[in-house]
């Protein structure tokens, strides 16, 4: 790596900027909400108490631009091209300093939860090293050392597009222990405040880091202005993305950290309020980029100073947001009771009587899957309205069926069944049933892989937008692979048996993040075996309808046979939690497990009638496609297929009579 080709003064002084930004409102936030006032008992005194945000903060900015100039790369830059090679240098650069920071904020971490004080005893390496594998937040913040320094050498090793996306996927997945044991996850409503926090790392990440290598591209990109215009229009689209995910995790992470508007002027409201402005005047700059400069890029040092100086904003909305990490956000008056044993296992208390009107009325919102689904539903009716805007046709069944499917994913997720499914067994055998079958048979009808290969125009360059990167990820060797119509059956039968009958049950429902797996699972096999059977997306080669039919008949017998020992099972699969709620209503646990049974049973019959119905069509459609084809054929040569037909037939039968005695 040239470090000289890509550490210009200008990019030195801007990063000198933000950091300064970012220590300075850093401090303030630390003085407003007393985040670093001298603790009573154990205090591990001043260097520890302000090091600690500040070098987090430092942390937080150099794992953005890290993480942020790979997502960049991998959707704006052409490949193998020398702007690829800056952005990359740029995020060598940042995971470095990502590594160092993340291995001091482990150590001042650890300081200052233990009241430790600083040796170079073996005592000391031993506590260092129980709180890096045996302490959740020593665990979660030594996955992100280690990503980091990851990045740091892998950043040197890649020049293409292939690996820009693949890096850019471990480093977003290196958010999610972050986001485990952000500032928001101990509050009452645990699941909805990771999930905010976990979208609010990925929007702002992206957000930060593409600004930054837009920044480290100011000197490759004078010479063409096309080829400025394009890029800096592609990080609009990524930054627009990102103050909408930010925005409405902003208010999510709002809501369960305030519980009355009263809260609002502590100083935790304060420093609440000094991000709300930050985030505004941000706002405001991306619709100054999308509205005049960026179609007007003659002038470039104009855009690059408005640059400079989001960028320095940015730095001041991290530093705020790592002063809210530290300040304890307004305490409710309520008094203290005993938790219950619903509140003990699941950090929630337990909710009313499930009746038939409640099924309908309450919900427990899932913030990531919310926006997943309002995104797709989005998203894809924008796809039909291009189309129609060009005067291509697009079936109204496919629209109403993938809007259903993401709907009824949104009520899985947020609903009802979310509300009630860690305390009812059969509760939660509804939602798996429904997610892996209900949801994929009207998602796959929608086809959304041709819908973006129609609605969304082709990149001329050698850059990879949405549509480019669909296309890859469909067309790779595991895809292939896992989309077979024999291997997405076995897939979506043995699913039932490995999840149910291992550990990886009690995984998912006592760990937040095994419960996101869940969802994720149950509708990639569920996706991948209806798409096998009815879909009309690129894949592998369709097996006949024949096949087809078996295969259904053959996997569905034996989700009945899984139903029936559910039915059939004398002891609870979890009994130190389905059967320790401590419920007073509703079914007893293992009366309430074997109506679950009788529902994996059961529930698994509308979906199997509809895909033979829709299978059984498309057999009756695809036959009538073939003798039509033929009969053009045929009339095509003089109904000379027919001659040749009756011709083997006389010769047969003058075979026949010549063999007879």
């Amino acid at each position: 790596m040239k470090s000289s080709a890509l550490l210009t003064p200008k990019l030195i002084s801007a990063t000198l900027l933000v950091g300064f930004g970012v220590l300075l409102l850093t401090t303030i936030g630390l003085v407003v909400g007393g985040g670093a006032e001298k603790l009573d008992f154990s205090d591990t005194g001043p260097v520890v108490r302000w090091g600690q945000p500040l070098i987090k903060g430092l942390m937080n900015l150099s794992m953005a631009v890290s993480i942020g100039s790979l997502v960049f790369a991998a959707f704006a830059l052409e490949n193998k091209s020398q702007q690829l090679k800056t952005v990359l240098n740029l995020a060598s650069v940042a995971s470095v300093f990502w590594t160092l920071t993340a291995a001091a904020n482990f150590l001042l971490t650890y300081l200052s939860v233990s009241g430790a004080a600083f040796s170079f005893e073996q005592s000391f390496s031993e506590g260092m090293w129980v709180f890096a594998t045996e302490i959740e937040l020593g665990t979660s913040l030594t996955l992100n050392f280690l990503a980091a320094l990851t990045l740091s050498v892998l950043t040197l090793m890649v020049s293409s597009l292939v690996g820009s996306v693949l890096l850019a996927a471990l480093g977003l997945a290196a958010l999610v222990p972050m986001a485990l044991i952000g500032h928001a996850a101990g509050t009452e409503n645990h699941s909805l405040a990771v999930n905010a926090l976990g979208l609010h790392l990925v929007g702002i990440v992206i957000w930060v880091g593409g600004l930054f290598a837009l920044f480290s591209l100011r000197g490759n990109l004078r010479s063409s202005e096309e080829s400025q215009s394009n890029i800096a229009i592609r990080y609009s689209s990524l930054a627009l993305v990102s103050f909408i995910l930010v925005s409405v995790s902003g208010i999510t992470s709002t809501y369960t950290r305030l519980d009355s508007l009263s809260g609002l002027i502590s100083p935790y409201g304060l420093l609440l309020a000094g991000k709300i402005v930050a985030l505004l005047l941000l706002g405001v700059f991306g619709a100054i980029y999308r509205k005049k400069l960026l179609t007007q890029l003659k002038n470039s040092s104009n855009f690059y100073k408005l640059v400079v100086l989001e960028l320095f904003i940015m730095g001041c909305a991290i530093g705020l947001g790592t002063a809210l990490a530290k300040t304890a956000p307004p305490l409710s008056t309520v008094g203290f009771s005993e938790p219950t044993p619903a509140e003990l296992l699941t950090g929630e208390a337990l909710p009313p009587e499930l009746t038939l009107m409640r099924l309908f009325t309450e919900n427990k919102i899932d913030i990531l899957w919310l926006v997943i689904g309002v995104g797709a539903i989005w998203f894809y009716l924008a796809g039909v309205r291009r189309l129609r805007r060009r005067g291509d046709s697009w079936q109204i069944l496919r629209t109403i069926s993938w809007v259903g499917g993401m709907l009824l994913l949104i009520y899985i997720t947020s609903g009802s069944l979310n509300a009630y499914q860690e305390y009812l067994f059969s509760v939660h055998m509804v939602s798996h049933m429904m997610l892996t079958m209900a949801v994929p048979v009207l998602l796959v009808p929608g086809a959304p892989v041709t819908l973006l290969m129609r609605a969304v125009d082709k990149r001329t360059d050698e850059s990879r937008g949405v549509r480019e990167w669909v296309l890859w990820a469909v067309h790779t060797r595991y895809a292939q692979f896992i989309s077979h119509p024999v291997v997405a059956a076995v897939l979506f039968a043995s699913s039932l048996v490995v999840f149910y009958f291992t550990p990886i049950f009690e995984w998912t429902t006592r760990e937040h993040l095994g419960h996101q797996w869940m969802i994720v699972h149950f509708l990639i096999t569920g996706y991948l075996f209806v798409q096998a059977l009815i879909g009309v997306d690129p894949g592998p080669t369709k097996i006949g309808y024949p096949l087809r039919i078996v295969m259904l008949i053959a996997v569905m017998a034996f989700h009945a046979f899984f139903g029936l020992a559910i039915m059939g099972g004398s002891g609870l699969l979890l009994a130190d939690w389905y059967g320790a709620m401590g419920r007073t209503w509703g079914l007893a646990p293992l009366e309430d497990q074997q109506s679950g049974g009788a529902i994996a049973w059961g529930i698994g019959e509308l979906p199997t009638v509809a895909l033979t119905i829709i299978v059984s069509v498309q057999w009756y459609i695809s036959d009538r496609k073939d003798a039509k084809r033929l009969d053009r054929a045929s009339d095509r040569t003089g109904n000379q297929d027919v001659e040749n037909y009756n011709e083997m037939l006389a010769n047969l039968a003058g075979l026949d009579q010549k063999r007879k005695p």
